[in-house]
């Protein structure tokens, strides 16, 4: 027993053998012996040089050395180059895996244009605003103390006619124009609002002849009489009654709302461009109305195509409001000359006859304009009926845009032109 010595242990490999695969879906393979792999063992981290040493470990001191070679300033490049390539990549890599945001719709803001329509009253181009309002005619007086006028020239149309004693009396129709001085304001007479009437217009006057009063107060017209609505207009010092009844539009704007007058429908007159004539055919009109003081002449102007008005010899000019002195000269852009039968009407208070105008049915029309004259006819059918221009083929006529100044003559020999 003491001579027995346990037998000393196999050698154990220091390479340990892989473990084949076992199938454990196959109890019979369970029971098979397992096989190991006779073949060298692989290495599983690293790989051993020629000297035995580790590849990795060798290669980091050969780097080491060189590096400790250089000098300082080209270690410091090459650390700031290294950095650089680094932030690059960086940079790249970050742009390639950002995710692509459609780029922003760049929206290009346009200042509306303002938006104009033509006028109904004029034809000319205004705000919807200015051709929604409601048209307003004043009666302006033209005897010689009431010279000058104001609020004329921004009239859209201006009707005149003999109103008694051979004074001559202006209506006037505002739509997309407001003057804020108007004068001075007279009395009413029966054509007058047979004018008026067409256009749905608002009548503003002091009084006015009993004819006029009786029908302008029967309910059918837009009455805005001076005698009731004192409140809106005023009297003014610079001058004596009754030629110094004035108004504007801020108070006639508010007397229109208090009464709902508020927008105006009627028939407008065609309208066209202007086309003036090379050689004008109508440079200067004539209008022998009443007597010398309220003779009319017009000469006509290329430039602005209009025509300048005169009436007594001298430049019928306005006051624009109530400090000027100087004025402006009147200048319509269509003058047309209407031949009107007229007759003599009942005495007034001063012992002159009321002039009484035919104005219903058709006549002869002096239309000038660019230029040039044609000569058609006039029709108005009643009260309530627009006034029409045809030619003498019977065209309807168009009419420049702008102020239509129209004068009643009672003969064709009262009208007169010349190259």
């Amino acid at each position: 027993m003491d001579d027995f010595k346990r037998p000393k242990p196999a050698a154990v490999a220091k390479t340990k053998p892989e473990v084949q695969a076992v199938d454990v879906d196959s109890d019979d393979e369970l029971e098979k012996p397992i096989v190991l792999d006779d073949q060298p063992a692989k290495e599983a981290v690293s790989k051993t040089d020629k000297t035995g040493g580790n590849f990795l470990s060798h290669r980091f001191n050969k780097v080491k050395t060189w590096w400790k070679s250089l000098n300082r300033n080209l270690r410091f490049g090459i650390i700031a180059l290294a950095l650089l390539i680094i932030c690059a990549g960086g940079l790249l890599a970050y742009s390639s895996s950002k995710p692509k945001i459609a780029p922003a719709t760049q929206i290009t803001k346009h200042t509306p244009k303002s938006q104009t329509v033509a006028s109904p009253l004029t034809g000319v181009q205004v705000t919807k605003q200015a051709a929604s309002r409601p048209v307003t005619g004043v009666m302006i007086e033209n005897s010689l103390d009431a010279r000058p006028q104001s609020g004329l020239q921004d009239a859209g149309v201006v009707y005149e006619a003999v109103a008694e004693a051979g004074i001559t009396r202006f209506l006037t129709l505002f739509q997309d124009t407001a003057p804020q001085y108007l004068g001075p304001v007279r009395s009413l007479r029966p054509y007058y609002i047979d004018y008026a009437a067409p256009f749905q217009a608002s009548i503003v006057h002091v009084g006015g002849s009993p004819d006029a009063l009786s029908e302008v107060q029967n309910g059918s017209f837009r009455n805005l009489d001076q005698f009731f609505n004192g409140a809106y207009f005023t009297r003014i010092s610079s001058r004596d009654a009754p030629h110094n009844v004035y108004t504007s539009f801020a108070e006639l704007d508010q007397l229109n709302q208090s009464k709902g007058y508020t927008s105006s429908k009627f028939t407008s007159w065609p309208r066209k461009k202007d086309a003036k004539l090379t050689v004008p055919t109508a440079k200067t009109i004539d209008m022998a109305v009443s007597g010398p003081s309220y003779y009319v002449h017009y000469d006509y102007d290329a430039k602005t195509n209009s025509y300048a008005r005169s009436e007594a010899g001298a430049p019928h000019m306005e006051l624009t409001n109530s400090s000027d002195t100087v004025g402006v000269q009147i200048k319509p852009k269509v003058v047309v000359a209407l031949v009107v039968p007229l007759s003599q009407g009942a005495l007034d208070a001063s012992g002159a006859y009321y002039s009484d105008y035919s104005t219903s049915g058709s006549g002869i029309a002096y239309v000038f304009q660019d230029g040039g004259v044609t000569q058609g006819t006039w029709t108005k059918d009643g009260t309530d009926g627009q006034l029409q221009f045809t030619d003498a083929a019977g065209h309807e006529l168009k009419l420049n845009a702008g102020q239509t100044w129209l004068t009643l003559t009672s003969d064709t020999s009262q009208v007169t032109y010349s190259k």
